[in-house]
């Protein structure tokens, strides 16, 4: 590809942006783009205007940016800005186009300080810039404003995580020097999608601000928390300069003064800067646009053959045909039941590689959450003791016995099997709120079409609700016939069961993967290991080849406990902590482990349970006034 080729490249894909939010969607594209992340304050916005060398951006205190901000850079002899959403009109005047972002902002959230996932799209036409394309998204926060609502923290991370965890988009992390880098809000989402660092460009912003006598020389030379792209460092405007309206031009001199007279910045004073910086995305972005695009034209010729193959599908419908309307409800009806069996039985050509759906989930509840359910039911041995002595007694009457009576046994053994009545119709609901997400997944083929859309998930979910009722009645039925009769001639009642577990002491009882969590970010920060619990111990390798094994924990004397999820932590955590007190692994009183749903944890839970390694006990104590 030439040098014209390769200049074309960031247009081409600032069009097919366009025309994805034209349209209201992306086509399950994963378009190249540089995603600009950091806290509140770090210094985004300002990074971003010097690039124009305009101040266009929305100011103030708390969440300024309440929508992903989509802003195309154009390198053109006239300076003007366009909004997709206003076609035709050109801004001359960025004050202008500083009120309409956040006019559009409020349209799109309200005045509550809400936020968005719908983009704005801003192209910025300038002989000051380069062609160059960012996604400026919320800065990051945990504490509600105004009418916002309570979990706003967890509302922009998961907007966050649409864009970055997305392998096509480069990472603009921004922070600030004069904070403590390994705490960076910027970083520590980077480091969580991104552990190897390839996709990020660190961007430290505050140089000037930082403590007398101190620098940031280590962190710009790439040599503390290294990313393969390297940091730049730059000096932003002051809010006393931005409000003594000082020019962005004289601010990039004084920025340029500062590296060179700056006695631990000076040798590295070519490679800091905003026109680096900005020269830096330009190549890097051309460069990803180039690498990625052979994947992005394959995708693109798939999908267009499954449009096309669709519309064929539909040639046969006629306009003049009376019949048209019956033949389509039919074909969309079967294929709906096509899809719902296929996501149940498994088969089917479009398998999902991201979570587990359909019949997986169900198999997930009969084989992990019902024996959870079951094993997770407690028991009070003194009580039991108690009941057992009670019933004995009151089965001999006057009498003094000699033998234990088998009544006592049946009594003591029926209240313990009507326990099970919980946990299996438990299980019933899991599945049929399985059945019932299955569902509105294979409708939404049908979205366009409401109301059909509507009666076809009223009809199958009453189907699933009639025999959700008759099933839950057989259940409970099994549940007394068991009740019926007490086998006491069964092998379990003759140590069969002692036996059988003295032999499996060593068999697997689960294997996957765990993130160590507990392990501080100077030490590497979090690491993904390969676990094998058996009934014995604990141990994880480097790998699933299990040639390389890092610990082996045994498991006696633990319990576990939950983890409160921290908010840059899309994981799901738990902790395995000594009853004695003493250290689990290390230096560490316990070892938090992280999964990556729910689901899993509660899998973990479960053959923990198996091996012996039983819940924290919560005690919630109570205090009664005395009258």
């Amino acid at each position: 590809m030439g040098n014209r080729g390769m200049e074309d490249l960031i247009p081409l894909v600032n069009r097919m942006q366009d025309a994805f939010s034209a349209i209201g969607q992306n086509a399950n594209l994963d378009l190249p783009q540089i995603a600009v992340v950091g806290g509140q304050s770090a210094g985004k916005s300002s990074v971003l205007e010097n690039f124009v060398g305009k101040d266009f951006l929305p100011r103030g205190s708390g969440i300024v940016t309440r929508r992903p901000l989509v802003l195309q850079l154009i390198n053109c002899p006239t300076e003007y800005a366009e909004f997709l959403h206003c076609k035709g009109k050109k801004f001359t005047d960025f004050d202008e186009v500083r009120q309409e972002i956040e006019a559009e902002t409020d349209r799109a959230t309200g005045q509550n300080k809400g936020i968005s996932p719908v983009p704005i799209n801003l192209r910025v036409y300038s002989p000051n810039v380069l062609n160059l394309t960012l996604v400026d998204l919320p800065g990051m926060t945990k504490v509600p404003v105004g009418d916002q609502p309570a979990d706003i923290e967890h509302q922009i991370r998961d907007m966050l995580m649409q864009f970055v965890t997305k392998d096509n988009c480069l990472l603009l992390a921004v922070s600030p020097a004069n904070s403590d880098l390994a705490n960076s809000d910027a970083l520590k989402i980077a480091k969580e999608v991104d552990p190897q660092g390839l996709r990020t460009i660190g961007v430290i912003t505050k140089l000037d601000l930082m403590d007398e006598g101190t620098d940031a020389r280590e962190i710009l030379e790439n040599k503390l928390l290294p990313l393969r792209r390297g940091y730049i460092g730059v000096v932003n405007r002051s809010q006393k300069d931005i409000d003594g309206k000082k020019d962005i031009n004289a601010a990039m001199a004084a920025e340029r003064k500062f590296f060179l007279s700056h006695p631990g910045y000076r040798h590295l004073a070519d490679r800091m800067g905003t026109p680096f910086l900005q020269k830096t995305l330009n190549q890097q972005l051309t460069n990803h646009i180039r690498d990625t695009l052979p994947a992005l034209r394959a995708k693109l010729q798939s999908q267009l053959l499954s449009i096309e193959k669709e519309v064929e599908e539909y040639k046969n419908f006629r306009p003049d045909d009376p019949s048209r309307k019956t033949k389509a409800l039919l074909q969309m009806v079967q294929q709906f039941s096509v899809d719902f069996e296929k996501r149940i039985e498994g088969s089917g050509d479009q398998i999902d590689t991201y979570e587990l759906s359909g019949g997986a989930r169900i198999n997930r509840i009969f084989h992990e959450r019902f024996p959870f359910e079951l094993v997770k039911m407690e028991f009070n041995e003194k009580e039991l003791r108690k009941e057992i002595s009670y019933a004995i007694k009151n089965i001999h009457g006057i009498r003094t016995g000699l033998f234990t009576p088998d009544l006592a046994f049946e009594a003591i053994v029926k209240k313990q099997i009507q326990k099970l009545n919980g946990p299996c119709l438990k299980c019933i609901d899991m599945v049929v709120s399985e059945l019932v997400s299955t569902i509105r997944k294979c409708s939404e083929k049908l979205a366009q079409y409401h109301m059909l859309r509507e009666e076809l998930e009223r009809i199958v979910t009453q189907q699933i609700r009639d025999r959700e009722s008759r099933t839950k009645q057989q259940v409970l039925l099994l549940i007394d016939i068991e009740l019926a009769y007490m086998n006491t001639n069964h092998e379990d009642f003759i140590g069969f069961a002692n036996q059988y577990f003295m032999a499996n002491v060593f068999q697997v009882i689960r294997k996957g993967w765990l993130t160590i969590n507990n392990i501080g970010i100077m030490k590497g920060g979090a690491k993904e290991y390969w676990f094998v619990l058996t009934a014995e111990s604990l141990s994880w390798y480097k790998d699933d080849e299990e040639k390389e094994k890092k610990y082996m924990l045994q498991v006696d004397n633990l319990k576990f406990r939950d983890v409160e999820k921290g908010f840059m932590s899309s994981k799901h955590n738990f902790a395995l902590f000594n009853t004695e007190q003493r250290n689990v692994y290390k230096d560490y009183r316990q070892l938090e482990l992280a999964c990556e749903s729910q689901e899993d944890v509660d899998g973990w839970k479960a053959s923990f349970l198996r091996a012996g390694v039983y819940a924290e006990r919560v005690v919630v104590c109570v205090q009664i006034d005395q009258m």
